[in-house]
């Protein structure tokens, strides 16, 4: 059976804070063996210090973007910049957040999720003797689709695949291409009880001991699909603009 709840009773994180020690304090129930404990990126930048004043997210923006992807301007004036950051991640505004933070202050995203990911499992491993893994979330939005939901960018000993090319389906078919991201799924359904708005950055997943292995299990960072294989580098707008302007070159 899948268990899946939040914490109650994280305080407010400010940098240096040791957020295994915060776990630990809102736990209650002792964590078990295969527990998978997912985290808001926002609580873990916050405690690594990643913070900066509002006045200079425009810059921090383009401090964080390794490839611009999409731009739009809206009526009103206001530029939506879709970019790539250092972590491979295309997102809006490269992660830079302001919800949820202090007044006058904006987050940045950790400088390595799976990083930070592996020394939460090892620090919460270490006090409990509980096999523990730890997911690092953060909301993102879908190409295609509307609205946003919480995917991984960081895990530290936990499967982010469940690999199951290679075994047939309910009908006995083999399965070429199957393998469901299992850390997305994990960190979008614990979104459903930590909520957006309800100050609980911390949910325990009980059930899917399965996934939670080793601390040198590839992370997050595996999620992101290599450039080669990537079909959709550029938005439409830009990509037309690219292939105008080297068409125009090549015509002289």
């Amino acid at each position: 059976m899948l268990q899946i709840w939040a914490l109650d009773g994280i305080p407010e994180i400010t940098p240096g804070d040791d957020l295994v020690q915060a776990i630990l304090d809102a736990v209650g129930d002792p964590l078990r063996d295969g527990d998978i404990v997912v985290v808001t990126s926002k609580v873990v930048s916050k405690a690594e210090g990643r913070i900066i004043r509002a006045d200079d997210r425009e810059d921090a923006i383009t401090r964080e973007t390794v490839r611009l992807v999409a731009s739009r301007t809206s009526p009103t004036g206001h530029v939506t910049r879709i970019v790539e950051n250092p972590l491979g991640i295309v997102s809006a505004a490269a992660g830079v957040d302001a919800s949820n933070t202090p007044e006058g202050t904006v987050l940045l995203l950790p400088v390595d999720p799976d990083a930070s990911a592996r020394a939460l499992a090892t620090g919460l491993r270490a006090a409990t003797g509980a096999h523990v893994g730890v997911i690092v979330t953060d909301t993102l939005g879908r190409a295609w689709r509307e609205g946003q939901t919480d995917h991984a960018i960081g895990a530290g000993g936990v499967h982010v695949f469940e690999d199951l090319r290679g075994t047939t389906d309910a009908e006995g078919r083999p399965l070429m291409v199957t393998l469901p991201c299992v850390a997305d799924e994990i960190a979008a359904a614990t979104d459903l009880v930590k909520g957006k708005a309800a100050r609980r950055p911390v949910a325990i997943v009980r059930g899917r001991a399965d996934l939670v292995g080793d601390l040198d299990l590839p992370g997050a960072r595996s999620i992101v699909r290599d450039p080669a294989r990537d079909m959709f580098r550029q938005g439409a707008d830009e990509a037309y603009a690219e292939g105008f302007a080297a068409g125009r070159d090549a015509a002289g």
